[in-house]
């Protein structure tokens, strides 16, 4: 069974609205945090949007800051990514992450956020934002 499974994304106009989702019904626990990667053509994996499942402490990239929301239904251990006033430059592709575990390369545990992508188990299969302007 697929640990994440995405969904949502699409094509929007400049100004417009989408909302991603991301269900770890495959996973076999409940996991700690979850979060949200963006990797535009030619760039880095960057991480924008993370939830401490249950506390629901929130981190944002100061680019998605005021724009993005993430949130979560612990219950259903999913996050929904709510992204509002969409740009041309946050056409990405989009991937969930879950369970941050720094420990299994050898990292420690840090403060939030937890934007590493090295840092975390489980991923999703992407979905694709693209804004035009």
């Amino acid at each position: 069974q697929v640990p994440l499974v995405e969904s949502g994304g699409g094509s929007v106009q400049a100004g417009g609205s989408l909302r991603l989702s991301c269900a770890a019904s495959g996973l076999k626990y409940d996991t700690n945090f979850m979060a949200y990667f963006r990797q535009a053509p030619g760039k880095e994996r960057e991480g924008i949007a993370a939830i401490y499942m249950g506390v629901g402490t929130t981190y944002y990239a100061d680019s998605v800051k005021g724009r993005f929301t993430i949130s979560q239904d612990s219950a259903k251990n999913t996050v929904y990514l709510q992204m509002n006033n969409l740009k041309p430059e946050d056409t990405a592709m989009y991937y969930c992450a879950a369970h941050f575990n720094p420990a299994a390369s050898g990292g420690t545990w840090y403060e939030g956020p937890h934007f590493l992508s090295g840092d975390y188990s489980y991923w999703g299969q992407g979905t694709q934002v693209t804004v035009s302007s």
